[in-house]
């Protein structure tokens, strides 16, 4: 079993940043991906990054490149995502997971664990 936590979100002004954590613990080792999924109200669960548990390559939905960043500790067992020039439709839920699997990386039904949550709101 694998418990993912998250960390980090609130509430901030459009343009700037917050940085939110996903730690894991449990049976980590063999996983494929990390990834970080956002759910707005009344919206279906996107894809925002994900990143190779085993070298480290980052992937990103199109409206976050350039102003989101994924990384991982691995050490630590934790993944970051940190977002920068923040804009009033980032807002949502925001979800870490966990894939077992080398997948499709931006599809939700791929990650077999998840975390609760962390809401981040943007304001205008």
């Amino acid at each position: 079993q694998v418990q993912l936590v998250e960390s980090g979100g609130g509430l901030v002004q459009a343009g700037g940043s917050l940085r939110l954590s996903c730690a894991a613990s449990g049976r980590t080792f063999s996983s494929a991906f990390m990834g970080w999924f956002r759910q707005a109200p009344g919206k279906e669960r996107d894809f925002v990054a994900a990143i190779r548990w085993s070298g480290g390559v980052a992937y990103y939905t199109d409206s976050v490149k350039g102003r989101f960043t994924i990384s991982r500790d691995n050490a630590k067992n934790t993944v970051y995502l940190q977002m920068n020039s923040l804009k009033p439709e980032d807002t949502a839920v925001y979800y870490c997971a966990l894939a077992r699997i080398y997948s499709a990386y931006a599809e939700s039904s791929n990650y077999d664990y998840w975390g609760q949550g962390t809401q981040v709101t943007v304001s205008s």
